[in-house]
């Protein structure tokens, strides 16, 4: 299991710290999400932000666009140094030509699905995708609550994936914790993000280390 820290829940004023002490923690990917308050009603950080802090950190850039006509910003992304894109596929009306252009420019590429979107969106673009991204609140803030049925359609995907004899990953976002992470790792996830269940939880170390047994379990 890779633990994907979302610093949407981290101290804003100390992201270049907050990147290191992960890294010193052990982690070795971060969670980046980027909202634009049209698809989502929040409006958090961009391109420049991650390009300067970039510099600085050897840690994985998992970038979560939560944003409307994602395929604008595809090459603004890329340059700051995002190694995945995930984009909505409720947010673009071309889906594959978004993936392509991600492709093309050199980042692994994912698909996010809000928690009302059907698996079928997936069946026509799930053998070009690196990672899914399945939203287990609605997005756009964090601190919510996991929303149960989430559970199935991680099980479902994962038999999609297997049936397919592919090596997609499933990542799983929003109300993570420790004490759903086995069941999260059980039904086929592969990558957990956690905001508030992490970052409220200092040490980091320590907090990695109670993920990583949950998912052992």
């Amino acid at each position: 299991m890779i633990l994907s820290p979302s610093l949407l829940s981290s101290d804003f004023g100390r992201l270049a710290d907050e990147l290191a002490a992960l890294e010193e923690a052990g982690l070795s990917w971060v969670h980046w999400d980027v909202m634009d308050g049209m698809f989502v009603p929040n409006i958090t950080l961009g391109a420049p932000i991650i390009k300067r802090l970039r510099k600085n950190s050897k840690l994985f850039f998992d970038v979560h666009l939560m944003v409307q006509s994602p395929e604008r910003y595809i090459g603004d992304f890329v340059d700051a140094g995002a190694d995945m894109l995930v984009v909505h596929a409720e947010a673009t009306n071309h889906l594959e030509r978004t993936l392509s252009e991600i492709r093309r420019q050199g980042a692994q590429c994912g698909v996010a699905l809000n928690p009302h979107t059907p698996l079928s969106v997936l069946d026509y673009v799930l053998d070009q995708l690196d990672m899914v991204l399945i939203m287990s609140v609605n997005p756009g803030f964090g601190g919510q609550k996991f929303i149960p049925f989430s559970m199935r359609k991680i099980e479902e995907l994962s038999a999609m994936i297997k049936g397919r004899g592919l090596k997609t990953l499933i990542q799983v976002d929003g109300g993570v914790d420790p004490e759903n992470t086995p069941e999260l790792v059980c039904r086929g996830a592969d990558v957990l993000v956690s905001g508030s269940a992490f970052f409220g939880h200092p040490p980091y170390r320590q907090r990695h280390e109670a993920f990583q047994a949950a998912a052992a379990r």
